[in-house]
């Protein structure tokens, strides 16, 4: 069996995960964090486990056999920050109260009425580096455009919005080039800052609210729907670290993948030039089955014994489903290691399945869409500027990214 877990892993995990779907595509295997959980790798029983109500999206079932892998199966430092009540983490009928309160912050009108914003965000961001000839597509353009998306949605003012940028930074031990990472700890710092924020935020709101998903949260829960202030913050926190990093995966991974495959990036860039919005939405759907910002779904807990693709799991133990995998499954999808934009009938698994199917999933489509569309608009000739082994990709569990992606192209003309 292939290594699991490795920086070769990290950079390429397909062939592994070829090899899983094929010999052992229900496997317990133990994390680098010590935690023995299953990975199930193929889609039929992805799909079916992602929907399966006895594996339990709380933590409070996970049966931590082994020391060195206690309090090791959620975001780091949500627990000490007392973030813990939010989607990723609880299970109906809880979750179906709060995802209805925030889903009315998703509707594809409200997602749409954000559109111009996303824009604005987009040519500001290629502003500042058109000029140059050269930049790095993750700092300079997928990190950053999501955060201030996700801040202006939430309702953090502006003059707040660049110490989120740094608090997320820490979050994905982000940094710019050459500097030195974040200190060891400052995930959970970087959360419990973030936290404070959000409490004196969430305070100020309750004064004076306004138009903004925070406020939205505060008023359903003074007309009968009982969101705790703990609750409110724990929905803000979770909707910024999932709405932000999975949004610099998908344009980062996906920008990656188009420079890989010219044929396929100078089809997409026809598209856009002659304004054919159809291969940019389908092209958003084949990127993220094809190299997802998702590798593994977040944790589920047995609630009982049960078995998957005909092997038991025992009640307590650790599930992850392993999205990446399952979307290249051969079972499911034609040549699924080819990169087709114009790919029909993609039900891929990069959002999840069933009830917690990814609540920001339009959000993050939008401005994947558009930031794609807006590199090819105005970087025609953009290219990779080392070669693809040099790149370094974050090894995590669930999320797959790139730290850096540093290109070139032909500069726009300055002002003057």
């Amino acid at each position: 069996m292939p290594p699991l877990f490795d920086w070769e892993f990290a950079a390429d995990p397909y062939p592994a995960y070829a090899w899983l779907r094929e010999h052992a595509p229900v496997r317990r295997t133990e994390l680098p964090s010590g935690v023995e959980a299953w990975l199930v790798t193929r889609y039929a029983d992805a799909r079916q486990a992602l929907a399966d109500q006895r594996l339990s999206k709380n933590p409070v079932h996970h049966h931590e056999r082994s020391a060195h892998g206690k309090g090791k199966v959620g975001i780091p430092g949500e627990r000490s920050a007392n973030l813990m009540t939010h989607l990723l983490n609880i299970d109906p009928p809880d979750h179906t109260r709060l995802r209805r309160l925030v889903s009315k912050a998703f509707t594809p009108a409200r997602v749409s009425e954000f559109e111009p914003r996303v824009r604005e965000l987009t040519d500001r961001l290629i502003d500042g580096f058109a000029a140059r000839g050269e930049a790095d597509l993750i700092h300079e353009f997928a990190f950053p455009l999501p955060i201030y998306a996700i801040c202006d949605m939430l309702g953090v003012p502006a003059e707040d919005q660049d110490d989120f940028r740094d608090w997320a930074g820490m979050m994905l031990r982000h940094h710019k080039p050459g500097e030195p990472g974040p200190p060891r700890g400052g995930v959970g710092r970087a959360v419990k800052k973030m936290r404070n924020y959000l409490a004196e935020l969430i305070h100020r709101k309750r004064e004076m609210p306004g138009d903004d998903l925070i406020s939205g949260l505060i008023r359903a829960s003074d007309h009968g729907e009982h969101l705790s202030e703990n609750e409110a913050a724990a929905m803000a926190f979770i909707l910024l670290f999932a709405g932000f990093e999975t949004t610099v995966n998908l344009i980062g991974n996906g920008t990656f993948a188009l420079l890989g495959h010219p044929r396929q990036r100078s089809l997409l860039r026809g598209a856009v030039a002659d304004g054919d919005e159809r291969l940019l939405a389908t092209a958003v759907e084949e990127l993220l089955r094809y190299d997802g910002p998702v590798e593994m779904a977040t944790w589920r807990f047995a609630t009982e014994a049960l078995e998957i693709g005909g092997v038991r799991i025992a009640e307590g133990e650790p599930v992850l489903v392993v999205l990446a995998a399952a979307d290249r499954d051969p079972a499911k999808f034609a040549d699924p290691d080819v990169l087709d934009l114009e790919r029909r009938d993609n039900q891929h698994l990069g959002y999840g399945h069933g009830i917690h199917y990814c609540l920001g999933a339009p959000l993050a489509r939008l401005e994947g869409r558009l930031a794609l569309s807006a590199l090819l608009r105005r970087l025609p000739d953009v290219r990779l500027a080392v070669p693809p082994s040099e790149l370094r990709w974050r090894g995590g569990l669930i999320m797959r990214g790139l730290r850096t992606l540093p290109v070139e192209f032909t500069p726009e003309p300055g002002d003057g």
